[in-house]
């Protein structure tokens, strides 16, 4: 269990209870212990970033190591009568749920990705402050001036991150194609595109079934004995969903293909956020062929099939 200052430790089948510091030390320290309990498996909760520098350290010393959604984990403390909530009890559920799920590994992130990864984020958070501050400055008379001087740091601020992450994307020959690939479908930008590179190296590699699940535009059911409820969306990867409904909104009225296909779910009587939300799952298929075929929006042929 991560926390800023504190890792809490537990073991299964075995027990094992013992806590360190999150920094160099602590987590040195965590590492030999594993290694001498020859450890299968180590699971940690994202913790908004606190894990990072822990699974970092973990997978470089060659310890599988697992991260995992925290409301997963919460929803499987209750399922197994664990009401109650210590850093010490989350450390022994993560034990327990690693040792009846196993989640899957996934290949460890390169430091190159990691940093695309670190400058999307940071991206985002910067475009999210922008928009704030710019709303926030129509509102202000007399303090106008001070969040104007703001506005203008957080856009050279942008600016900056932006030349940033161009070197890095035109510096690595893969993610230079794979993003002038993305971007050959209209309505796609370089937003989407980096996004797509950051947050979804999985795409091309999955169907269309399991891309759309795991970006969380699949509908699920909601069906109980006779009742019949209505199918949503959710979960996922949140920040991801939000670039490509942006997109999404531009493609229904450039892309002809999604224009025809949002147009004709319309007039099939689909309320405007169902006919979006369906259009985004439509474009992340089309993307997710062109990866795998390798094939841009003008030459897919049957890709999107």
């Amino acid at each position: 269990d991560v926390a800023k200052y504190r890792l809490d430790v537990a073991g299964r089948p075995e027990p094992a209870a013992f806590e360190v510091t999150n920094d160099g030390p602590g987590i040195t320290a965590l590492i030999s212990a594993l290694k001498r309990m020859t450890c299968r498996l180590v699971v940690l909760e994202a913790t908004g970033g606190y894990e990072t520098a822990l699974r970092d350290a973990l997978q470089a010393a060659g310890l599988p190591t697992v991260v995992v959604n925290p409301r997963q984990i919460r929803d499987f403390a209750r399922a197994t009568g664990r009401l109650a909530k210590t850093d010490r009890i989350d450390a022994e559920v993560l034990a327990h749920f690693a040792e009846a799920v196993r989640p899957a590994l996934r290949p460890a992130q390169d430091h190159v990705s990691h940093q695309l990864q670190v400058l999307v984020r940071r991206r985002r958070q910067l475009v999210q402050m922008l928009t704030a501050e710019r709303n926030r400055c129509h509102a202000m008379s007399e303090l106008r001036q001070g969040v104007q001087r703001h506005i203008d740091w957080l856009a050279s601020e942008l600016a900056a991150l932006d030349a940033e992450l161009q070197d890095l994307v035109q510096d690595n020959a893969s993610w230079h194609a794979r993003e002038a690939l993305y971007c050959s479908a209209p309505g796609v930008g370089t937003g989407l595109a980096r996004n797509l590179l950051a947050e979804l190296p999985e795409l091309g590699r999955l169907n269309r079934r399991q891309i759309a699940a795991l970006v969380g535009v699949a509908p699920l059911n909601r069906d109980s004995g006779q009742f019949r409820g209505k199918r949503q969306v959710w979960g996922g990867r949140p920040a991801l969903r939000s670039a490509l409904y942006m997109a999404a909104l531009v493609a229904s009225r450039f892309n002809t293909e999604i224009r025809a296909f949002y147009q004709r779910l319309l007039a099939a009587g689909k309320a405007k956020k169902l006919a979006l939300t369906a259009c985004m799952r439509k474009l992340l298929t089309i993307l997710n062929a062109m990866a795998r075929t390798n094939q841009p929006w003008h030459d897919r042929g049957s890709a999107s099939s």
